[in-house]
């Protein structure tokens, strides 16, 4: 009778842990990238006693010892994906995870909010861990922005420009044509154009001056047909500047470039060109194939490496560690690709994913546990009262 007792405080001891494990799930109801667990319980080993042999039956007799809390399963199953204004907010779409690394180890999350630390390298807010991308050979290295905050400037070298010039304007100019040197130094230019065809019909007297209204060149521009004539279409001019070395800019009216009559408005303007002033890292967002973009103020882009993504072929062999982390020391090594590679998702940048503790489940949960600890206490009480009742008839004896 003894035994009972025990076997019914098992069930006390086990569903009080399943209790626990119910409890973790609901409190985590809105921890980003939580993945609740589900108890399972297992029946104890069991005793064995010899009886007497019967016709067709063994010679032993078979006793439970109980229940015990055996483990908790993972349960992956997606959360719902949030959107939040973090460029560096990362969700996966799918059964991926991200790499995060510890020292020399490796942990691993469903989601996290990251940025750029004081030493250059991309780490998540919660846990500093440092963001891991794909290196060339295969393997994981950390993102670092040494070098990458500012943007180098590009010395301009040539000004396009397209549209009609109309041969029945008496003056036109085109202001504020910003213009590089090598250090990034900006002269910004204005183009005046006045008819000069007394001599030679289609020819233009071009002016160029800086932002100080300084000359800076003069040429011409010949016209024949109304298309720029061959070896007359372009001007090259060469601008000083104190602390770089001369700038050498070609005009180039050669292609798109008309003079036809349209009264006295003109429409030529700059098409496109070159150079660039220096710029600052201004922004910093993550492509759909999960490879980092910097954008800078000059409006120029560069590209950093590709943030990794981990498959594991057997996710339940992962541990939870808190903070959304996931340690995969006992686990088979997982498979490292890029967003939208086979089996690890889609990178989502921007976005969040949440819990994935569903309420009803694990109330649901919480009845059955509640009910299997009752009826283990309903044991106890009972083998209380027949040992009692032993008790009695053996001082009435």
């Amino acid at each position: 009778m003894l035994e009972s007792i025990y076997i019914g405080m098992s069930g006390l001891t086990a569903y009080s842990k399943g209790l626990q494990t119910i409890s973790n799930n609901v409190a985590n109801l809105n921890t980003a990238g939580f993945k609740t667990s589900a108890p399972r319980f297992a029946d104890l080993y069991y005793g064995q006693q010899f009886a007497r042999s019967q016709p067709g039956a063994g010679n032993t007799m078979q006793f439970g010892s109980g229940v015990e809390y055996g483990y908790s399963s993972l349960n992956f199953m997606q959360g719902d994906l949030h959107s939040s204004s973090g460029p560096l907010d990362l969700a996966i779409q799918g059964e991926g995870f991200l790499a995060l690394l510890d020292g020399d180890a490796t942990r691993y999350a469903r989601t996290g909010q990251f940025s750029v630390g004081d030493d250059g390298f991309i780490a998540d807010k919660a846990t500093g861990l440092r963001l891991a991308a794909l290196t060339s050979s295969g393997g994981l290295g950390p993102i670092s922005l040494e070098g990458k905050q500012i943007s180098a400037p590009q010395a301009t070298t040539v000004v396009h420009f397209s549209d009609n010039l109309s041969s029945g304007s008496t003056s036109f100019s085109i202001p504020n044509v910003d213009v590089y040197d090598a250090n990034g130094g900006k002269h910004t230019l204005t183009i005046t154009f006045a008819p000069d065809s007394a001599i030679i019909p289609g020819r233009w007297k071009l002016t160029v001056t800086d932002e100080n209204n300084l000359p800076v060149q003069q040429g011409t521009l010949q016209f024949n047909g109304g298309i720029p004539e061959p070896g007359r279409d372009k001007l090259d001019l060469t601008l000083s500047s104190v602390d770089a070395p001369p700038l050498t800019v070609t005009l180039d009216f050669s292609n798109g470039v008309t003079n036809f009559s349209a009264g006295s408005t003109s429409s030529l303007r700059v098409s496109d060109k070159d150079g660039y002033a220096t710029g600052t890292l201004s922004s910093m967002n993550v492509d759909d194939n999960g490879q980092l973009i910097l954008q800078y103020s000059n409006g120029q882009t560069d590209t950093l490496r590709t943030i990794a993504l981990a498959r594991f072929s057997n996710p339940q062999q992962l541990l939870q560690m808190g903070n959304g982390l996931f340690d995969a020391s006992h686990a088979i090594p997982p498979i490292y690709r890029a967003s939208s590679g086979a089996g690890v998702g889609q990178l989502i940048a921007g976005a969040t994913e949440a819990s994935n503790v569903d309420l009803s489940t694990e109330f649901g949960q919480l009845i059955l546990i509640q009910r299997g600890f009752q009826a283990s206490s309903q044991v106890l009480s009972a083998a209380n009262e027949m040992i009692m009742q032993l008790f009695q008839m053996r001082g009435q004896g």
